[in-house]
């Protein structure tokens, strides 16, 4: 391979973040990131304890010198707290609060976490106006429905995170909250004026690039009036024309995974790559699907595209200066983030919170920023009264693949309380209600508003019991008639703990 060859192959290998299964990395991510791979994502799989996550990224670093990101947005999307869930509730319960203050402090303390792990990039927050609120993959991600709502805390949330030396990466351009399809899955469409884009899915975005943000991720989301039937991730009147042109913004492009349906179903993979680059893309994110091969391959096709004049070279080498501006970026701010946070960490407690609110995991800030964020949050109409026996009844809700297989519920907080998980098509409403008989019944649902099953199933509880206390852990849309209702706005270990607080106080 010729100097100018291996230099073309550094230039393409430079724009992927590549993932991996396992605890340690493999010998090819290795290999890749000694010829320039740009960097990895990394997935609740790749996450035990802090420690040993710190071991890995330093084994990454020992390689290269990689951006190591992933999705921390806190609340239910948690790659930290993949398997015991967060300790921080998410961007729904700030919104509720709309404090932005609390929003900068609770993502200051995410970062915080994140640096000591060797995570320099954050693929948060999610900036999107949740206007659909049958949206199957945004829901308690966003802020709010609102834009200047959202906006002002996808503003608080780049500062928090910032503050402590992690990039924030605001997603998903130029927005996924009107979409009612996942784009894991398929396509979706927002076919809405330009205008109403502007005023509304944009704002967010202007406010971010106004703060200074690191980094904007793209939506495998196609606009009409903007995009034709393309994905945005593939559009460059949508990464060129509209948001480095229209928004002014010089900063990293991030494309959304590639590995999403959205864009193998139609271009497929490697196409996706090449046309993503052209678009104006400057990293691309893999999710865990593509192996060894498949990158090698996504890497040939780039070149081969470059070589062939549809994917410029000064394309990659633009891609390749942000990305390196980047870096320096995370090298000035090391030193900054460590005064940062050993002034910040650990935050005393809020409202009585202590460290063993957060049952030892996470840390002592994040337990007490994290769970007096969900206290704020939490909402009761109604009147609880004292529990007699409880009998709580968890509608199971089946896990979206943003979110991941993530643990929620609220037996840790009620050890009195006899606690059964229950399939809404499978469950016997006559028999949950025998069994609750003469007991406190306490109903558990997330997003019902979402699922006829569940709600049928609290209907039916609550038309015999209407002393039943409900408690919503998603967006609470949706209302039975019951004694006493709480809205969580999420399903966060801390949204879950505030809930029960109100119950046994």
């Amino acid at each position: 391979m010729s100097h100018s060859d291996r230099g073309l192959r550094r230039l393409a290998a430079g724009t992927l973040l590549a993932a991996f299964e396992g605890t340690t990395a493999p010998g090819w991510v290795l290999r890749e990131l000694e010829n320039g791979l740009g960097g990895v994502t990394l997935f609740g799989f790749n996450v035990t304890e802090p420690e040993a996550l710190a071991e890995l990224t330093a084994s990454l670093r020992a390689a290269g010198d990689p951006v190591v990101s992933l999705d921390e947005e806190g609340g239910d999307v948690t790659r930290l707290a993949y398997h015991v869930g967060s300790p921080y509730p998410g961007n729904a319960a700030l919104g509720a609060v709309d404090d932005p203050d609390l929003t900068r402090r609770v993502y200051r303390a995410i970062g915080a976490e994140l640096v000591a792990c060797g995570v320099n990039l954050d693929m948060a927050p999610d900036a999107d106006v949740n206007t659909a609120a049958d949206n199957p993959v945004i829901g308690t991600r966003a802020f709010g429905d609102d834009p200047e709502l959202v906006a002002r805390h996808t503003v608080a949330a780049v500062e928090g995170l910032q503050a402590v030396g992690v990039a924030a990466c605001v997603k998903h351009f130029p927005g996924h909250g009107a979409t009612t399809v996942d784009s894991h899955l398929d396509v979706p469409f927002v076919d809405v004026p330009l205008d109403v884009l502007r005023a509304r899915e944009l704002a967010p975005f202007r406010a971010a690039v106004a703060a200074g943000t690191k980094s904007i991720m793209t939506a495998h989301v196609a606009v009409p009036a903007l995009t034709g039937d393309r994905p945005a991730t593939l559009s460059p009147a949508a990464l060129t024309g509209l948001l480095r042109e229209e928004l002014g913004y010089r900063g990293v492009v991030i494309s959304d995974a590639l590995d999403m349906q959205a864009i193998t179903d139609g271009v497929g993979l490697a196409e996706g790559a090449v046309q993503s680059l052209a678009a104006g893309a400057d990293l691309l994110c893999l999710g865990p699907k593509p192996g060894p091969e498949d990158v090698a391959g996504i890497i040939e096709a780039i070149v081969a595209a470059a070589r062939e004049g549809r994917l410029p070279v000064e394309r990659l080498e633009e891609a390749a200066g942000r990305t390196a501006a980047l870096r320096t970026w995370f090298g000035t701010r090391a030193g900054a983030a460590r005064e940062v946070r050993s002034a910040d960490a650990p935050e005393g407690g809020h409202d009585g919170a202590t460290a063993e609110d957060g049952r030892g995991e996470g840390g002592a800030g994040a337990a007490s920023i994290g769970l007096h964020a969900a206290r704020r949050a939490v909402r009761l109409d109604g009147s609880a009264g004292p529990l007699t026996d409880p009998l709580v009844v968890e509608v199971d809700t089946p896990p979206t693949i943003a979110v991941g297989d993530v643990p929620w519920g609220v037996a840790p907080w009620l050890p009195q309380a006899e606690v059964v998980r229950v399939r809404p098509a499978d469950a016997d409403a006559g028999a949950l209600l025998e069994r609750a008989a003469g007991r406190s019944l306490v109903v558990i649902v997330k997003d019902a508003h979402r699922y006829a099953d569940s709600r049928a199933l609290v209907s039916a509880l609550v038309a015999a019991r209407p002393d039943a206390i409900v408690v919503e852990m998603g967006l609470p849309v949706w209302r039975p008639g019951s004694a006493a209702y709480i809205a969580t706005y999420g399903a966060a270990r801390a949204n879950a703990q505030a809930a029960m607080e109100l119950l046994t106080a």
